[in-house]
């Protein structure tokens, strides 16, 4: 397993954290006075002289400088201008480097200057040769919410690696929704054709930490495990796509308690025990996984999605089919082939799969075993024709086929 670290390197604590040793790790700081000698950083190493709001709080998202000089929600805003606060950051990442990790996601990269963190990972390692080959380099995902009309844009990043394309979770979620009229036949041209970054730079996912429970950015129609059967649709479509490198979510559920439409229940964290301890996340005889933890990766339709992109990777998105409305289809060139009914009525087509003849075995419904398909059979003729039927009362409405899923 790669590990990705989510690297908050933007800032430290909350200026209200106050003093003590209840850090994570137990070492002494002074939030009021920025004294950090663990580290260490002191007041010579924050922005406040910077920053040029009232508050010291970023108030205006339309002033560049005050978003990436001032505090975020009042977290003390590191001066990452500083070689000296740039080499503690490198320091410790690399250190993870060390230790085995495959890359980092980068918190917050929108408060941060391009250029201060390019600085930053121009001092990182090479991956470490004992896990990775050698030249390797760390994978990097920049945390940039840009749903338009802010002048801070996704594309101040390309430089420094990947970035969160927001977008593409707050459009797919309207989609399979069929709210304002969207349908699923206008995702043909899916990808840079809706106005998302280019496929080389993004990074989506259909829903995120934040935006499952209505933090950070896309709004009532992100989808998330709640909706258990849209959720897998959007799953399904986006790892079937070629558009973007792709992150798949895996989440733990808590009390949701929705007043005036607003969960207030949104701050909850992990499934504890009483002393506040984290739960262990059990493993269900069915493979899921038991003590709230949801596991969305463990679900067979998305493990099995999962293996259709690895399988089709490379191939052209090719064979698209509509009917006008959410009933769809396309290939990844000869490697695989996808169907979605997301319509009120039952679906009953023949289409051109690109797929050598044979019978195949679906991955939604079920998968291959040995010799023999645990559920639904595919039967594809020696044009590359076959007939699919999807009842939009299935459990999931749609069908998955691969070339090694083939009997």
């Amino acid at each position: 397993v790669h590990i990705y670290v989510d690297a908050v390197i933007n800032h430290m604590c909350g200026a209200s954290a106050g003093a003590g040793d209840h850090a994570t790790c137990g070492s002494y700081f002074n939030a009021k006075a920025e004294d950090f000698p663990a580290v260490p950083y002191s007041g010579w190493d924050f922005n406040d002289h910077k920053c040029k709001s009232r508050s010291g709080d970023i108030e205006d998202y339309h002033d560049i400088s005050q978003v990436r000089d001032c505090r975020l929600v009042s977290l003390l805003d590191l001066a990452l201008e500083k070689d000296y606060v740039r080499s503690k950051v490198a320091e410790y990442m690399n250190y993870l480097i060390d230790i085995g990790v495959a890359g980092f996601r980068v918190d917050a990269a929108k408060h941060m200057w391009p250029g201060d963190v390019k600085a930053i990972l121009d001092k990182l390692k090479d991956l470490n040769t004992e896990w990775f080959s050698a030249g390797a380099k760390p994978f990097i995902y920049q945390e940039v919410i840009d749903l338009g009309g802010e002048p801070i844009k996704s594309s101040d990043y390309f430089g420094n690696g990947r970035v969160t394309e927001f977008k593409y979770g707050a459009k797919l979620g309207t989609v399979i929704r069929k709210w304002n009229g969207e349908k699923m036949a206008y995702l043909k041209n899916w990808g840079e054709g809706w106005g998302f970054m280019p496929s080389d730079r993004a990074l989506v996912f259909v829903d995120n930490h934040d935006n499952q429970r209505g933090h950070g950015a896309g709004g009532a129609s992100i989808l998330t495990f709640w909706d258990a059967r849209l959720y897998k649709m959007a799953v399904g479509f986006m790892l079937a796509h070629p558009y973007g490198f792709t992150r798949v979510m895996s989440s733990f559920r808590w009390p949701r308690y929705f007043v005036n439409g607003r969960d207030i229940n949104d701050w909850v964290g992990p499934p504890s025990n009483s002393d506040g301890s984290t739960k262990a996340v059990t493993i269900n005889p069915d493979t899921t996984c038991g003590n709230d933890w949801v596991c969305e990766h463990r679900w067979r339709q998305i493990k099995n999605m999962v293996i259709f992109r690895n399988v089709v990777d490379g191939q052209p998105f090719s064979n698209w089919w509509d009917n006008g409305s959410n009933q769809v289809a396309f290939g990844r060139g000869n490697k695989g082939f996808i169907v979605f009914n997301n319509d009120d009525w039952s679906l009953n087509v023949t289409l051109q799969t690109g797929l050598p003849a044979g019978t195949y075995c679906d991955v939604i419904s079920g998968q291959k075993k040995g010799d023999y398909c645990t559920a639904l059979e595919v039967h594809i003729a020696p044009d590359g024709m076959a007939n699919f039927l999807i009842s939009n009362k299935d459990e999931d409405p749609f069908i998955a086929i691969h070339v090694d899923a083939k009997l």
